[in-house]
This record gives C-alpha cells, structure tokens and sequence, in this order.
C-alpha cells in the first residue's frame, strides 16, 4: 500500500509538470493525487468500484477547492492533477484492444466500465465545486 501511495502521489505531482502547473502546487497536486487514491483503495474492498471512484473524486475536489483558496491558485491545478490516479485508461485500452481482436461483447464490457467510471469521476468534480460555491455562499451571507 505505501508503494501505491508513492506513486499515486509521483504520478499526479508528474502529470502537473505536464500540464505547466506552478512548481509551488507541485507538492499539493501530489498529496490531492495520492489522498484521492488511497481513499479509493479503501472504498473499492467495501463498495463498488464506480461508488469508490465517486467519493474518492468528490474528496479530491474538495481537496483541490481548498488548496485554491489557501494558495489563490485556479482550482483545476488541483484537481487535474488529483484525479489523475482515478481515470481508467488502462481499462480504455482494453476495450479498444478487445474491439480490435474482434471480442467485442468483452470490448463492451469495458467500454461501459470505463464510462461508468469516468462519469463518477465528472459527477464527484461537479458535486464538490457546487459544494464549495455553497459554502462560499452561505460563509459570505452568515
């Protein structure tokens, strides 16, 4: 398991490189990337893999809402970065590697699968930024 949170935390710290983060949220987007995973291995033994994509998205987004608070960066440097861990390309390459060896009942079982869960992972983004706006609403009014 530390061997996994090494490197959820190297992986989404390197794909921020990638995408031209600031070096200052380098370690943030890390530590977004590498929380996000580990609740996702902790969710997926009790639940099913799209509930534990899910909330493991929704905690990495309102992770990633307050680090751009607290360092006044945009939230998508965060989040980006934290979600990474959680998308299903490998099980998006199988579909397509099955669809291509003509096993297209297995093609689509992957296909959905990997739509399945790229769509919690969207639905946990929205549901924390729509969180953090009624939050900011309610601390704003209060």
């Amino acid at each position: 398991m530390i061997l996994q949170l090494i490197t959820s935390f190297i992986a989404a710290s390197a794909f921020c490189v990638l995408f031209n983060a600031p070096v200052r949220a380098l370690l943030q987007c890390g530590f977004a990337g590498m929380i996000g995973w580990m609740l996702y291995l902790q969710l997926d033994d009790r639940w099913d893999t799209v509930v534990a994509t899910f909330g493991a998205t929704l905690v990495v987004g309102v992770i990633s809402q307050f680090f751009a608070r607290s360092f006044k960066m945009p939230v998508i440097i965060f989040s980006v970065g934290g979600i990474i861990p959680l998308v299903p390309g490998g099980l998006a390459y199988d579909a397509m590697r099955q669809f291509v060896e003509n096993d297209n009942n297995q093609g689509i079982q992957f296909a959905v699968q990997a739509l399945l869960l790229s769509g919690a992972i969207a639905a946990g983004l929205v549901l924390s930024e729509v969180l953090g706006q009624m939050f900011r609403r309610k601390h704003v009014s209060g």
